[in-house]
């Protein structure tokens, strides 16, 4: 595409050209310097600890045939400045990219808990009903069977047009991915054709970015608002709301969209009733508009339930019919990471979940307590580097419910992991607790005195496969340290 036919797509009066006859064929749009190749249109970004402003000599020394920046640069290309080069990216990304969203359907998830688990059962759901899907999110982003890394739960605007067109080339039909904070604040979905959009819950978490849980829920609620004010009758667009949650009233009068509501204690459109939960399961009865049934499924607690209830009305509401729907729930196993259960012949249970919020810690811990016959131990810490206030809750939390609580570190980052379990423990003054700052060690202790009958959760990486110390990322695999720790303690019987 020449840079002129894609300007296009700006209005005149947002953005000045310098050397624009020039009129270069842009090959492709890039953020990082280091990514540019010969007719790369680069992008420069003022971040949170760079200026992409500063890179724009090198991307044009590497053979960026533009550059689009927010200030006049003295560079031998065409240089188009704008007032928002991070506005001005989502609209030339989606225009780039051939508006690959129009041409998917478009499912996103955000909430506090459960994005991860929703999505991957929204996909199973789907594929069972013959879709050909795409994923994007914490874990990875998935398409055609094939895996990619991500550095953030919801990647940049180019990264994700770039993304969606490589779907729709494969044929992908609906695309599901996970809709966090900060990229609604961030405007990194900005063109992205929702068609459903699914709230889960709201709880504190983030707020060393959004300040206050009010600039959290109106983040999130970017998602719903932005799913536009007409009704298309063709494709219609769909807010699938938790209506057991507080800022459920907030999302619903903030869309225009069709709603479709799920609850385990309202009258809803969506409901499940008769819970009834097993040591190897839980069934349940679905009650939809759609229809009813009895469906079991191989995942423990209500909070699994809730991502049930989300998954099945993102689907109806997608399209797929209530017997498809049900037939998907009966096939969904465990997502890595997600209260996932460890075995390595041992007579003990030790689960593994991203638990990292003082409501999902919660959930989490009470589930293991329905299912524990002796002591329930908990391994938990919390992250460097980001909220502060629910440090002193989530031990508060840990402690109440846990028999034996052990706070250490969790992705320390910056920050002095003494430091931060010293505000853990300003949260519990008087309660018995063991503070071990190394993870691998606080593992070990919480297997080497599990008994029979225990469990040991570890809570608040889940798949995660590094710890964040300082400037440096080290291998850790909270699963891998747990087998490692209880095959020790095999050798020793």
């Amino acid at each position: 595409m020449r840079l002129k036919e894609l300007l296009k797509f700006l209005m005149d009066n947002q953005h000045e050209a310098k050397d624009i006859s020039e009129n270069p064929e842009i090959t492709s749009l890039e953020m990082d310097s280091r990514e540019v190749e010969k007719g790369s249109l680069f992008i420069c970004i003022n971040g949170f600890t760079v200026d992409g402003h500063d890179f724009a000599k090198s991307a044009v020394e590497k053979g960026a045939a533009a550059i689009l920046a927010e200030k006049p640069l003295s560079l031998n290309v065409p240089v188009i400045v704008v007032n928002d080069t991070k506005r001005a990216m989502a609209i030339l990304s989606d225009a780039f990219y051939g508006q690959p969203t129009h041409h998917l359907q478009l499912i996103g998830v955000t909430g506090t808990n459960g994005k991860t688990s929703t999505t991957h059962m929204i996909e199973r759901i789907l594929e069972n009903a013959g879709k050909k899907t795409g994923l994007i999110g914490t874990m990875y982003t998935k398409m055609n069977n094939e895996t990619f890394d991500t550095k953030n739960t919801t990647p940049e605007s180019i990264t994700l047009q770039k993304t969606f067109k490589k779907m729709v080339d494969l044929e992908v039909d609906s695309a599901i991915m996970e809709v966090s904070s900060h990229a609604l604040d961030m405007g990194r979905v900005r063109g992205c054709d929702y068609d459903v959009a699914v709230f889960t819950n709201l709880t504190q978490d983030h707020l060393d970015y959004h300040k206050t849980i009010a600039e959290y829920m109106h983040a999130k609620g970017l998602l719903f608002s932005q799913l536009g004010n007409s009704f298309d009758y063709n494709k219609p667009k769909w807010a699938v709301i938790n209506i057991d949650d507080p800022a459920a009233s907030y999302f619903s009068k903030i869309t225009s969209a069709r709603l479709l509501t799920y609850s385990l204690n309202e009258q809803a459109d969506v409901m499940a009733e008769q819970i009834e939960f097993s040591p190897n399961g839980t069934t349940f009865h679905l009650k939809t508009y759609a229809g009813s049934k009895n469906v079991t499924i191989p995942l423990l607690g209500r909070f699994n339930v809730y991502n049930v209830l989300a998954a099945a009305a993102a689907c109806l509401a997608a399209g797929v019919s209530f017997d498809d729907t049900v037939s998907g729930i009966e096939k969904l196993e465990g997502v890595r990471g997600r209260f996932e259960p460890v075995i390595a012949g041992q007579d003990f249970s030790v689960i593994v979940d991203y638990a990292h919020t003082p409501d999902s810690l919660e959930n989490v811990l009470k589930t293991c307590k329905g299912m524990t016959e002796s002591k329930l131990s908990v391994v938990v810490g919390c992250g460097g580097d980001r909220d502060k206030t629910k440090r002193p809750k989530m031990a508060q939390i840990a402690v109440s419910l846990a028999d034996e609580a052990i706070f250490t570190s969790d992705n320390p980052r910056s920050e002095d992991p003494l430091a931060i379990l010293k505000d853990m423990e300003d949260g519990v003054p008087g309660a018995y607790y063991h503070s071990i700052s190394n993870r691998e060690k606080a593992i070990f202790f919480a297997i080497a005195n599990a008994k029979k009958g225990d469990t040991v959760l570890i809570a608040g990486k889940g798949h995660e496969t590094y710890q964040l110390i300082q400037d440096k990322v080290y291998e850790f695999d909270d699963l891998k340290v747990a087998e490692k720790a209880i095959m020790e303690l095999n050798k020793q019987k």
